[in-house]
This record gives C-alpha cells, structure tokens and sequence, in this order.
C-alpha cells in the first residue's frame, strides 16, 4: 500500500483579502507538492470580537488599511490575479461559508471557494445572497436546491459555530491559516512553509 498524502488544513474566511489569495492558488501549489487540501471556512467575525475588535484590524487601523491595499495590488500583480478593491469590507458571507462547510471534503468545494473568492475580490460584488451563491452552483453544475437547503440546516450552522469554536481554541487569530500537524502558520505568505512542512512529517506532531 502506498503512504496517504501528507495534509495541509486550510483555515479561510470569505471576507479575508489574504484569504483570496491564498484560496486562488492553494490547491494547484498543494497537488505539485504532493498534498492534501482540507478545506476549513470559518467565520472571522466572532473571532475578532473575542478578541476585542469590532470588525477587520484593516478597517480599525487607518494606516494599516491604506498598507494593505496597496500590498494587495502588488501581491496580485505577482500571482497573476485580478483585483479590484471591494467597496464593503469586510464583506458577510455567512452562505457560502455554510454552503462551502457542507461540501468540505467533496471534490467541487476548491472551485466553489475560488469561484466565490473571486465575486468578491475581482468583481466587487455581493457574495452573501441565495443569488449568487445559487448563479455560482449552477455555473459548476451541481445541485442549487438540495446544496442550498443542506448549507441552511439546522445541523449545518451548528457545524459553523462549532467550526468557529474550535478556530480560536486551537490558537486562530486571523486568516488564512494553516496547520500542519500540530503547527500553525499564518498569512498567505506562510503557504509555501506550510506545504514545505509537509515534506517533513517526522518534524511535525500529527
């Protein structure tokens, strides 16, 4: 038998420019690595808030702000991506968490969530409505009825906080993070260490 690929956990929020990019290019930089993607939507929001912030240290934080937009054009400019500044940030997107929480393991949720990721962040549109998220799930061909009732159900959102839940207790201050193992790293910048890591089991606790 042949030893299971090593695995990457992906920690994201829809609202999260960083999240963007590191969504757009994380599975195609994982399968040249040998890696497994486990995909982890979670919200930010009730993170920020436990930690005493009202919303996106972006926003609380002028000049941070203006830094990080300016870092985003240029971080896009490198990978190739389009980017348009979105006019709400951060943006909600309770739905398509919910609805990318549901398929997490299926083989459509990576283009889902770089699908999504890319309504908001080249387009500047509202990613939060049954619209877009159903115009997103058409255009993939898959159920729209039957994924947008499961994303919706009671047991779904319990999913989501307990996802949330589980976020700050191993440690999640921001997104995108990834754990290898034990190990957490964090920022889009930290993927490439975090798929090196993999490379490395024996220096990783699983």
């Amino acid at each position: 038998m042949s030893a299971p690929h090593p695995v990457i956990e992906y920690w994201f929020d829809f609202g999260s420019n960083y999240s963007y990019l590191s969504t757009l290019r994380i599975e195609q930089a994982a399968q040249l690595a040998g890696v497994s993607v486990r995909w982890r939507p979670f919200l930010l929001g009730p993170v920020f808030r436990e930690l005493g912030w009202s919303t996106s240290p972006f926003v609380l934080q002028k000049e941070k702000g203006e830094y990080t937009w300016q870092d985003m054009a240029r971080q896009c400019r490198k990978y190739g991506l389009p980017w348009r500044r979105p006019s709400r940030f951060p943006r909600p997107a309770v739905l398509p968490t919910l609805v990318a929480l549901a398929g997490s393991g299926t083989h459509w949720v990576g283009g889902f969530c770089r699908l999504m990721m890319h309504l908001n962040f080249a387009e500047d549109r509202d990613i939060d409505s049954a619209g877009t998220v159903a115009e997103v799930l058409t255009a993939m061909d898959l159920p729209v009825a039957s994924l947008l009732e499961d994303a919706q159900s009671a047991d779904n959102r319990a999913r989501l906080r307990e996802q949330t839940v589980l976020a700050r207790a191993r440690g999640i201050f921001g997104a995108p993070t990834f754990f290898v193992g034990k190990e957490m790293f964090w920022g889009n910048d930290r993927l490439d260490d975090a798929l090196a890591a993999c490379r490395e089991p024996a220096s990783f606790s699983p």
